[in-house]
């Protein structure tokens, strides 16, 4: 099994690339670098850095690049704006969420550049005030969401800290950030289908993969997969008390990829049938672990004890300044639960929604970013945040 291991697939890859070069004349250079490396280190981890998409100041025009052309329309906002009405964020940020594929991050990034684009201020200085209680306002729309939080503030980071502001002209200034707001959230937008590209390779032929709740970009692999003709089978777990696996189920039956249905405590029982574990993430953390659906956790901990690979599915703006130090260490984040019986009031129950997974129990961190270890999460969020 070890040539399907994340390190042996990153490596393949590398000495792929090494003989296009070679091919292409690459010339001594290319053979001299080859000679150097030093073989104690996988050529994943010499080679992150050029590349799997390590974030610099400039991350909107690499991620853009890695992105590429893609003929998919971009969505429009379903609001008509009003002239006789004053313009409001969360009106905006809600018609933005009722489009079924667009996740609420986005709906907001999508929000704050409308911000922009209505503001009637005259000066930098007024429009950064606007922004701030714009992004403030959609933050406290729900103080539980992670995305959410994390989104608006890399906006506030990417689309205010700019060399605009160094115009002399506000309407010059102003167009550049309508023009930054806009690329954030097409980058935003689109962040899936980086994934599913990066992540096509994990996926061999005749392989079972484990998945925990209903998460978009997961669902965007899978398909991806089914797309490109590859035969795997899915496990999903049932995910009470909402049954989001059920959902997941109903929609990879729709592509014909063969599904089984486990209720939540057959995880340990059928682990030995997995090649792999593939989960979403409500948020990456700085310590490199991901706070996820309930559940998540205990998957992890089955998997790693059978040796398993757990890989991630995120955005990158899901990556959140948190660092979480243990499971009561997360905001609440409290669900409706019906056990279809009625409970005694002396008998108390747990609604928390997520648990907190450390990083060492996950394997690799598919991003729009790149492929990332766990362990570099950290320096990712330093890169985003400077």
């Amino acid at each position: 099994m070890w040539w399907r291991s994340a390190s042996f697939i990153m490596d393949r890859q590398q000495k792929e690339k090494e003989k296009e070069k070679e091919k292409e004349g690459a010339g001594t250079k290319g053979e001299s670098s080859i000679s150097n490396r030093n073989p104690k280190i996988s050529a994943y981890y010499e080679t992150r850095a050029a590349h799997h998409g390590v974030v610099t100041s400039d991350w909107l025009a690499q991620a853009q690049a890695a992105i590429g052309a893609d003929p998919e329309p971009e969505p429009q906002s379903p609001l008509t704006p009003d002239p006789d009405k004053p313009f409001s964020v969360i009106n905006e940020f809600n018609s933005w969420r009722k489009q079924p594929h667009l996740a609420e991050a986005v709906a907001a990034i999508r929000a704050l550049a409308a911000v922009i684009r209505s503001s009637q201020a005259t000066t930098m200085m007024q429009l950064e005030i606007e922004l701030k209680k714009a992004s403030d306002a959609l933050k406290s729309w729900d103080t539980t969401s992670i995305s959410l939080t994390a989104g608006c503030d890399l906006f506030m980071r990417y689309v205010t800290r700019t060399s605009a502001l160094e115009y002399e002209d506000f309407n010059s200034a102003k167009s550049r950030l309508i023009e930054r707001a806009e690329k954030f959230g097409e980058i935003s937008y689109k962040a899936r289908k980086v994934i599913a590209m990066l992540s096509q390779d994990f996926i061999f032929d005749g392989s079972t993969i484990l998945v925990h709740g209903f998460s978009r970009v997961v669902l965007e692999v899978l398909k991806l997969a089914a797309q490109n003709k590859k035969l795997f089978r899915v496990f999903c777990t049932e995910g009470r008390p909402d049954r989001t696996g059920l959902r997941l189920s109903n929609e990879l039956a729709k592509l014909d990829v063969p599904v089984k249905l486990l209720i939540d405590s057959a995880v340990a029982y059928t682990m030995d049938e997995v090649d792999m574990v593939f989960v979403g993430a409500d948020g990456v953390v700085e310590s490199g672990g991901i706070i996820n659906m309930m559940g998540t956790y205990q998957i992890a901990l089955v998997a790693h004890s059978m040796n398993k690979p757990v890989y991630v599915a995120a955005e990158s703006y899901k990556f959140a300044r948190l660092y979480p130090l243990d499971q009561k260490d997360l905001a609440p984040a409290l669900r409706p639960i019906d056990f279809g019986v009625p409970i005694p009031s002396k008998v108390e129950v747990e609604r928390s929604a997520r648990d907190y997974t450390p990083p060492q129990y996950l394997t690799l961190l598919f991003t729009d970013l790149g492929v990332l270890t766990p362990s570099v999460v950290s320096d990712e969020l330093i890169q985003l945040y400077l």
